[in-house]
C-alpha cells in the first residue's frame, strides 16, 4: 500500500518512514504544505498521514481542500495538541483519524490498517479469496492451510489485489500502489514481481486464481469468477 506522509520534522519523518517501508507500505514524503497537497491530488494514495503545523499551509486546510476536490483518500491526522477542541477541528476538517505526538509506531501502524478496513467490505482485517488467506497485521498468508512465505514487495502487491478482487489490475496501477517516487523501476518490474508472487501461491496448488489478461494487466479471480474483459477500465 501507498502511504503520503506530510511531516515538517525530519527526524520524525525518517522515523516513520523507515518504519512503514519495514512492514512492506511504500512511502512518498513532504516536508511541507504546499508539497504535501501536490502529491496528493496527483497521486492515487492509499493513505495520507498529515501534520497539522506545517510550513506554507497547515494541515486542517488542506484537508479541507482535499475534501472540497473530493479526494476522499483516508486521512490521519497528527498533531502535538491534545485538546478535545483540535480534535475537532481535525475531524471537521475531513479527517478519519487522529493521532498525538508522540506516538508509538505500532499505534500508528494499527491506525492505518483500520483506516483500510474502513475502505474495505471485510472488517474483520484479514483478506479472504476462495481457500487463499491474507493478514495485514501479522503479514502472514496461507492457502489452503499452507503457510506461504512472501518478500514485503510480493505480500505488497498480493494485498493490493486481495483489496480489489475480481477487477482487472494494470500494470501502471500496481506500480503506483507498490513502489514510492524515488525507486527507479525497470519495465518489467510487475511482470517479475507477478512470476514470483504466482510461483507461490498458485503454481503448489490445482485451482489457479492470479490470472493474466493479456495485453491489459492482471487479476485475482474467484474460480468460478467471470473472465476479465480486455477493453478499457
Amino acid at each position: 500500500m501507498r502511504v503520503l506522509l506530510v511531516e515538517d520534522n525530519r527526524r520524525l519523518s525518517n522515523s516513520v518512514r523507515l518504519s512503514l517501508v519495514d512492514a512492506g507500505y511504500a512511502v512518498d514524503c513532504a516536508f511541507t504544505g504546499n508539497e504535501g497537497q501536490d502529491l496528493a491530488e496527483m497521486t492515487p494514495y492509499d493513505v495520507i498521514i498529515l501534520d497539522i503545523m506545517l510550513p506554507e499551509k497547515n494541515g486542517l486546510d488542506i484537508c479541507r481542500d482535499l475534501r472540497k476536490k473530493r479526494i476522499n483518500t483516508p486521512v490521519l491526522m497528527l498533531t502535538a495538541r491534545d485538546t478535545i477542541d483540535d480534535r475537532v477541528a481535525g475531524l471537521d476538517s475531513g479527517a478519519d483519524d487522529y493521532l498525538v505526538k508522540p506516538f508509538a509506531i505500532e499505534e500508528l501502524q494499527a491506525r492505518l490498517r483500520a483506516l483500510l478496513r474502513r475502505e474495505s467490505e471485510n472488517k474483520s482485517g484479514q483478506l479472504h479469496l476462495a481457500d487463499l488467506t491474507l493478514d495485514p497485521a501479522t503479514h502472514y498468508v496461507q492457502r489452503g492451510g499452507v503457510k506461504i512465505d512472501l518478500t514485503a514487495k510480493e505480500f505488497s502487491l498480493l494485498e493490493f489485489f486481495m483489496r480489489h478482487p475480481n477487477r482487472l489490475i494494470t500494470r501502471e496501477m500496481a506500480e503506483s500502489h507498490i513502489w514510492s517516487y524515488d525507486f527507479q523501476a525497470s519495465s518489467n518490474v510487475i511482470d517479475v514481481y507477478i512470476r514470483r508472487l504466482r510461483s507461490k501461491i498458485d503454481d503448489p496448488f490445482e485451482v489457479k486464481l492470479l490470472e493474466t489478461v493479456r495485453g491489459s494487466g492482471y487479476r485475482l479471480r474467484l474460480p468460478d469468477a467471470p473472465p476479465a474483459h480486455h477493453g478499457n477500465l
